[in-house]
């Protein structure tokens, strides 16, 4: 506690990747700024913390999808290490070659891989598998996906429903639409060798798709490499941090993703705070425009309250 309360001390800005501990909290000067993945919807007892110590906050999560603040946008800079990474791995534990491969004893087909998702992780995901040489098909419920799944060389998988949401993510399903989707899922994923799941819905717990019963339907020694592992997991059987095999399946729940690739990990995230903050730099202090888009998008405390609306609504008056 000593070396944190001398660290922060007498910072009037403090950057970090993951949200504070309480005694971190304590340690910030009161009225100080923080800047980080804070973890909004996650915790009523630190949001109260930050606001008791009037520590003006803005969590990237909340960042607005507008073209200006691409260069800041850290879910999409860490989002990219974390489809890399769980292509990596579901290549390292599958028990097939992922190219097709012409051999002596003859011919090996490719691995077959379904990606579930195709926000930033999902086509980082789709395009590591391509690259391995891999069958890839990729399925999300946003319409504009196909194009950008296609593009990757990756077939889409058509099931019909389309759940295009706010600010560029998808909204929640309906229960006709996920009978729908689970129908259709259901034959892409007992064909594949490898399924690797990306879906998140921000401030909720991750959608199940792959049901047990599906489980049961996949091939022998196939792979579920689930992304979503933190907030849940969108496979039923998913441990979060383990390695679990349930009827000859080995469902992998990762955690911290871009932890595994540190070096480009920090060097993304770290422009991303640059780009965040400098332009609110002058003579060398913070002059925040409190109006502007993406200075208001991602204030989550100020002056002792809680004032993003969304963060309001899931948590209650924190």
């Amino acid at each position: 506690m000593d070396g944190i309360a001398e660290a922060c001390g007498s910072a009037q800005l403090t950057l970090r990747v993951t949200p504070p501990s309480p005694e971190e909290i304590a340690a910030l000067p009161e009225g100080s700024v923080l800047i980080g993945l804070l973890k909004p919807f996650e915790d009523k007892a630190r949001l109260a913390a930050l606001n008791a110590r009037k520590i003006t906050s803005f969590a990237l999560e909340l960042l607005p999808r507008i073209s200006r603040a691409q260069s800041m946008d850290a879910l999409s800079s860490q989002g990219a290490c974390a489809g890399y990474q769980c292509g990596l791995i579901a290549a390292a534990r599958c028990t097939k070659f992922f190219p097709m491969l012409t051999t002596a004893a003859g011919t090996i087909r490719p691995a077959r891989v379904l990606v579930i998702g195709a926000g930033v992780a999902g086509l980082q995901a789709i395009a590591t598998c391509k690259r391995l040489g891999a069958m890839v098909e990729a399925y999300d419920v946003r319409s504009a996906a196909r194009e950008q799944i296609e593009s990757l060389g990756a077939k889409f998988v058509d099931t019909g429903v389309a759940a295009d949401g706010v600010g560029g993510y998808a909204r929640e399903l309906t229960a006709e639409e996920k009978a729908a989707q689970t129908e259709k899922l259901a034959k892409a994923i007992a064909l594949s060798d490898v399924v690797i799941t990306t879906a998140a819905i921000p401030g909720k717990k991750a959608p199940v798709i792959i049901t047990t019963d599906m489980i049961g339907r996949m091939k022998y020694g196939a792979i579920i490499v689930d992304m979503a592992a933190e907030s849940g997991g969108n496979c039923a059987l998913t441990q979060p941090g383990e390695h679990v095999i349930a009827n000859d399946v080995n469902i992998h729940g990762p955690l911290n993703l871009p932890s595994r690739m540190p070096t480009h990990a920090s060097e993304l995230y770290a422009k991303n705070l640059y780009n965040f903050i400098s332009p609110w730099i002058k003579d060398g202090e913070l002059d925040f425009d409190w109006s502007d888009d993406v200075v208001a998008g991602t204030l989550l405390c100020k002056d002792g309250t809680t004032v993003h609306s969304v963060v309001k609504q899931v948590m209650g008056d924190a």
